[in-house]
């Protein structure tokens, strides 16, 4: 049985824990007080050891402790002994200093003069090696030794450099510029060949040569030239397709081809040739790549991205011009197609010079992709000139990029059905309107549907940098597109009725601020009593329309402002990580990000586009200012209308109240004193009265639709709430808009006697008890009147003339000089 003294230190040692432990080492058939029994005593005995052992070191510790501190007592004298020695020392040497100073400073003088004449004896004889050099160059030229020619004229080089600015030697100093050109010149037939041919062995040596000369830059010249012509070659491939040109058509006078043709006389697009030709590229670069990392073990890191920067801007503006002729081919197309498809919008989106530029931009990432991890080991900024080269092509579409995009929307906006209302005959003008409405209404999603992409264009084309642009375009589509949307709402006006162009008659409407606002005239034509509430339920629906425009945008914007705040965020991280940027699988950074590198070479955009991205962070930052405005006029417009044909029937029955002939109409004599006036109301205000009470009918359904149209509504209780309120509000509307037209031409009255008195009051009386029942308030110029024709003649003059009086004494005045009472 062992025990583990280690235990008994530890600091975090506990007895139960530990007699746990050892009981579980015992043998099953040992019993368990005996084991212990054991284990106490093995524990003792250990201890008596253990007491034992240290009695016996704390003894001859005891022992030793005179005998140290003898020992230390002797090792402080030494030292004492010591610090005396050393002291003396130094005062010698300070001594010494004092004494040697001067002749220290003879003996540097000495140096400095031994110096000097090792460099004039190292110059004498560099100048005569420097003429025996320049004498025997040509010796070594004819022997065609290019690397000893190499490494004479390296020698002749150092020499001229320690000789310097010797007049004597100034002719030298061309020879030798003379001598290197002519080194180069014999080099550089060879390393063609060498690097045509892949040579390892010839090409190092030929460097080494024209490294030894200083002639580096003339290496990277002769590479690139050499290796970018088979790139160039498959670049030239698409161009075959123009030696197919009719008879007498010059190939210089020639655009471009879009396209090639095949060798079974198929024909293939740019857009499906240029992946085929990046793979290429890609297959040769990797070779390149191969070869050079054994050629030139030091340099190909500078190389290869050179081959492959001076290959992209060898092409670009052949690229350039293809990019052109195919995007041209692509929107003739679009145009001579029509849009006949499913989808007219999705196919003009595919057929536009943008889509078709976006497609193409795509390939070439994919290519950048894929040369980024080629490049995985180069530097970043390397490989950021690299990249630079490859989206050069696309810049100038890049910088027009608002145009482009504006010309597609409008394109995908001209496709949308948005048409104004035809004219039809009676008993059509309801189709006709709830078909218009209908127009409208689907166009608003795929409105917002294009806005959706023009963003997801903007994001794949310049990767958010012309976020300016972008804005500024959704802007001034949207407002073309609520332009659209206002003048189809002038189309409307004839359909339902409504002319707003004769001035002779005033609005007294809610809507225009009471009697102050242009009304309409009256209807040119009567609409048939079968027709008028389809009328009215057709322009209900457009209140549909309207809250659908602002509810959809108002996402859209809050959408984009996301958009521009995820930009943002990932630019400014972007711009954080370019100084330590590393293309590498472990650099940490991932693949450059193009937008920072376009927006580098455009400080000027860079700022604009922070500046612009810092203020879409507050909330009340709107992405479309114009737009927002302009929505809120067609809101206004389309209530306005909303209004106008709610209130035309009232407007059409109270046309000729002022000039009835009932207000000043003789009083007919009778043998029973019976009332001379009708104790109903005339129809013109019954007719009025019942189209009240039967407007909340016609209201709820429709605007349970208005209700309902907003974005994200929840359904249930919510939405029946808001359809009651809002045919509430367009009930209170139509209600006070007539009380106040029923005003204006009780004003027009002109004479008023008793007869037209009594029944006026009869007319107003039955007016407000509606407006009543509909739980309004009567106005109090309509009380007024109310009062001052139920009274008599006699009274209008003490009524007039009473202080504190509630009537609304301009009215009250001109009840009394329709009744011809004076009140002077």
């Amino acid at each position: 049985m062992m025990v583990d003294l280690a235990a008994f230190g530890d600091e975090k040692y506990d007895a139960k824990a530990w007699l746990n432990v050892a009981c579980r080492g015992r043998l099953p058939d040992d019993p368990l007080d005996r084991y212990l029994t054991d284990l106490e005593v093995k524990l003792q005995l250990m201890a008596e050891t253990i007491t034992a052992d240290l009695d016996e070191k704390s003894s001859s510790a005891l022992f030793r402790v005179p005998r140290a501190a003898r020992d230390v007592q002797r090792v402080r004298d030494d030292a004492i002994t010591l610090r005396a020695t050393v002291s003396a020392i130094l005062a010698k040497l300070k001594q010494a200093d004092g004494t040697s100073a001067e002749s220290v400073a003879a003996l540097a003088r000495v140096d400095v003069v031994k110096q000097r004449m090792e460099a004039a004896h190292e110059t004498l004889q560099d100048a005569a090696g420097l003429a025996k050099l320049s004498a025997s160059v040509e010796e070594v030229f004819a022997s065609g030794d290019l690397p000893r020619a190499a490494e004479t004229l390296a020698s002749m080089r150092r020499c001229l450099a320690v000789v310097g600015e010797v007049p004597e030697f100034a002719n030298v100093k061309r020879q030798l510029e003379v001598l290197e050109d002519r080194l180069e010149a014999m080099v550089q037939p060879r390393l063609a060949d060498a690097l045509s041919q892949r040579k390892v062995d010839s090409t190092q040596g030929l460097r080494d040569i024209l490294i030894t000369i200083g002639r580096y830059s003339s290496l990277e010249q002769h590479y690139t030239r050499v290796r970018v012509r088979p790139l160039r070659r498959l670049w030239e491939e698409f161009e075959s397709g123009k030696s197919a040109l009719p008879v007498g058509t010059s190939a210089g006078a020639a655009k471009l081809p879009a396209t090639i043709t095949g060798p079974i006389g198929g024909s293939v697009s740019f857009a499906e040739w240029l992946p085929k030709f990046y793979d290429e590229v890609l297959v040769q670069l990797e070779q390149e790549l191969k070869w050079c990392t054994v050629a030139f073990p030091d340099d190909y890191k500078l190389l290869v991205p050179r081959l492959l920067v001076e290959t992209m801007s060898a092409i670009s503006s052949s690229f350039g011009a293809r990019i052109e002729a195919a995007t041209e081919e692509a929107t003739s197309e679009g145009r001579s197609s029509g849009g006949v498809g499913e989808n007219p919008v999705a196919e003009k989106g595919r057929s536009s010079r943008l889509g078709l530029l976006i497609v193409l931009h795509n390939m070439t990432g994919e290519f950048a992709k894929n040369v980024q991890h080629l490049l995985s080991d180069f530097e970043a900024s390397e490989v950021a000139r690299v990249l630079k080269a490859v989206y050069v092509p696309y810049e100038g579409y890049k910088r027009r990029y608002g145009e482009l995009e504006r010309t597609q929307l409008l394109r995908e906006i001209a496709v949308m059905d948005i048409r104004g209302a035809v004219p039809r005959g009676v008993g059509q003008r309801g189709v006709e309107l709830s078909e218009t409405v209908g127009r409208v209404e689907a166009s608003v999603p795929e409105l917002v549907v294009a806005l959706e992409s023009a963003v997801d264009r903007c994001l794949t084309f310049t990767g958010g940098s012309e976020a300016e642009a972008l804005l500024r375009t959704l802007d001034e589509v949207v407002l073309q597109y609520v332009s659209s949307l206002m003048e189809l709402l002038k189309s409307l006006r004839p359909l339902c009725g409504i002319d707003r162009g004769s001035p002779d008659k005033k609005d007294a409407g809610p809507e225009s601020g009471g009697s102050k606002g242009n009304t309409g005239s009256n209807t040119v034509d009567v609409i048939p009593e079968e027709e008028e509430w389809a009328i009215v339920q057709g322009a209900l629906h457009f209140l549909t329309a309207g809250d659908m425009l602002t509810a959809r945008t108002s996402v859209f914007e809050a959408t984009l402002r996301s958009v521009l705040t995820k930009l943002h965020t990932r630019l400014q991280l972007s711009i954080e990580q370019s100084a330590t940027w590393s293309v590498g699988p472990d650099g940490g950074s991932g693949p450059l990000d193009m937008t920072v590198l376009r927006l580098a070479d455009l400080p000027d955009n860079g700022r604009r586009l922070m500046n612009l991205l810092e203020q879409a962070q507050d909330p009340r930052f709107h992405t479309l200012p114009q737009a927002a405005q302009r929505i809120a006029a067609f809101t206004e417009a389309v209530n306005e209308l909303v209004y106008e044909v709610l209130i035309s029937k009232v407007r059409l029955k109270l046309a000729d109240l002022s000039r009835l002939p009932v207000w000043s109409a003789e009083e007919e004599d009778n043998a029973f004193d019976l009332p001379n006036f009708s104790a109903y109301p005339l129809p013109y205000v019954t007719s009025i009265g019942e189209y009240l009470f039967t407007l909340p009918q016609q209201l709820e359904p429709v605007a349970g639709g208005v209700g309902g149209s907003g974005i994200g509504a929840d359904g249930g209780e919510e939405n029946v709430d808001e359809s009651q309120f809002l045919a509430t509000e367009w009930m209170f509307k139509v209600a006070e808009g007539a009380a106040a037209l029923y005003i204006e031409q009780i004003r027009g009255i002109q004479a008023l006697n008793e007869r037209g008195a009594k029944q006026l009051s009869t007319d107003i009386e039955y007016l407000c008890n509606v407006l009543s029942a509909l739980s309004m308030t009567i106005p109090p110029v309509l009380s007024t009147f109310q009062a001052c024709v139920s009274a008599p003649r006699e009274k209008l003059l003490e009524m007039a003339k009473q202080e504190g009086t509630h009537y609304d004494m301009p009215s009250l005045r001109l009840v009394c000089k329709m009744r011809h009472v004076s009140i002077d």
